[in-house]
């Protein structure tokens, strides 16, 4: 067990700590604005469309091009694969394209395999993330990633990263019937690793993260502004907020 240190508090014996990927540790909008682009672009070199149409429907998907920021609500970064690909049917029609939900499908699985060969562009890790990863590794306390992201993208960002090995488990909304904010994730990540939730806290950048610890019953959530959301709008959900995780200490027993 650990002790997790948050500013002036301290989350007493601990002995798993459950991360988000996209915003907790590695760079939210680089990621996500980048895998969304190569989508619409496929699109875009079928149908034609002109790169303010790229703009409307790369933002009804979550990416705010302008502001260069994911927009809170999403859907990418905050909900399931289903709900994003869907958000570009539903942008397509509205510039003028029906019936693009087979092309939809097969831009995103074209760029599942794309993406791979970019990793070197598109991961970034947040400050800290590999210093924390190692300090818990080292003190024996287990490591679980919660993801919106499918769980074999996930496992092989994680394998890019270097840190595939100190990860104890990879849990994407894949695995479960419902993503985020339910507890379903942390339920399965729990029961696998055996370890109680109250021994249990949660890291993440949405408030969605928050949620699903608090739906879970988790000790602790802690919210980090390296990505989507705000200070504010983490502190009406938890105590716990910290720049980025380079924030989060941790003290073996």
């Amino acid at each position: 067990m650990v002790h997790v240190e948050v500013n002036e508090d301290i989350i007493e014996n601990i002995e798993l700590l459950v991360f988000d990927k996209d915003g907790t540790l590695i760079d939210l909008y680089n990621y996500w604005a980048n895998m969304v682009g190569y989508r619409v672009n496929y699109a875009q070199d079928i149908l034609g469309f002109n790169d303010d149409k790229k703009t409307h429907i790369m933002y009804a998907m979550g990416i705010d091009l302008k502001e260069r920021r994911l927009k809170v609500e999403g859907p990418v970064g905050i909900k399931k694969r289903e709900i994003v690909m869907q958000a570009m049917v539903d942008a397509l029609l509205t510039v003028g394209y029906r019936n693009t939900y087979e092309l939809c499908l097969e831009a995103f699985r074209e760029v599942d395999t794309l993406s791979v060969k970019k990793f070197p562009e598109i991961i970034k890790p947040v400050e800290g993330m590999y210093q924390i990863i190692d300090s818990l590794c080292k003190k024996k306390c287990k490591i679980a990633i919660a993801t919106t992201d499918e769980t074999e993208r996930a496992s092989m960002a994680l394998e890019f990263l270097g840190i595939s090995d100190k990860v104890d488990i990879v849990v994407g909304s894949d695995m479960v019937d419902n993503c985020k904010p339910y507890p379903d994730i942390v339920n399965m990540i729990t029961r696998k690793l055996s370890i109680a939730k109250m021994n249990t806290v949660i890291v993440g950048d949405a408030i969605a993260d928050i949620e699903m610890g608090i739906n879970a019953c988790t000790r602790a959530s802690i919210g980090v502004m390296s990505g989507i959301s705000s200070k504010r709008d983490l502190l009406r959900v938890t105590p716990y907020v910290v720049p980025d995780i380079s924030y989060i200490g941790v003290r073996r027993i």
